[in-house]
């Protein structure tokens, strides 16, 4: 999308982090800022009307919690990517937000290079962490870890799936039928005991045996 402007709206309780977020990305010619809000409220009813192509959401606001909203605007449009971020750290909070429908989860001290780099990467339609994130999600949980073992093209299709590639995309790119990427895809959810397309992905990170 280098040659279309990104319009970006931030929802935050703090006006001082949306007028600080402002100043970093007003230097982005690919970037626009075209709303700001402090409640979830706020947001939903701007998107009723006007499009986002992504949402920097906080999880603390004044009237709901950051995590619901992000289901709400999903629902509401699923283009639009939403992005946490948020001072919260706690891998369980990751973990939900992503779950609702998040593209990503950031930190509050994430630097503007990498701010930017998870958008372009949201919009390419990867889930995106910032450094710190990443180290948090990678860690174990306190559960024990069965690793489940994959075949290659088990492997090779985990991978596509991470970067968000259907079925039909992954069958052109490793010339195989839609049916046989569905079967594979219905496998890897089976062996890592996975509610979903998004949990798999999120166990597989969490085992590292992909990178985001």
């Amino acid at each position: 999308m280098e040659n279309d402007i990104i319009n970006i709206v931030i929802v935050d309780d703090h006006p001082i982090v949306i007028e600080g977020l402002k100043m970093m990305l007003q230097n982005q010619p690919f970037l626009r800022v075209s709303g700001s809000f402090t409640s979830g409220s706020a947001i939903m009813e701007y998107l009723r009307s006007h499009e986002a192509n992504i949402v920097l959401l906080d999880i603390t606001l004044p009237d709901t919690s950051g995590i619901e909203i992000c289901k709400e605007i999903k629902k509401m449009s699923a283009d639009t990517s939403v992005i946490m971020f948020s001072n919260r750290s706690e891998r369980s909070i990751i973990m939900q937000c992503i779950q609702n429908g998040a593209s990503g989860y950031l930190l509050k001290n994430t630097s503007i290079d990498e701010l930017t780099e998870c958008i372009k990467g949201a919009l390419s339609g990867n889930i995106v962490f910032c450094n710190e994130t990443k180290q948090m999600i990678s860690k174990p949980s306190q559960n024990h870890l069965t690793i489940p073992r994959l075949t290659k093209r088990e492997k090779q299709i985990l991978q596509l799936v991470a970067q968000g590639k259907t079925s039909m995309m992954i069958a052109d790119e490793l010339f195989l039928s839609p049916l046989t990427v569905d079967t594979h895809r219905k496998n890897l959810i089976q062996k890592f005991q996975a509610k979903n397309s998004t949990e798999l992905i999120h166990l597989a990170v969490q085992y590292h045996m992909i990178e985001v």
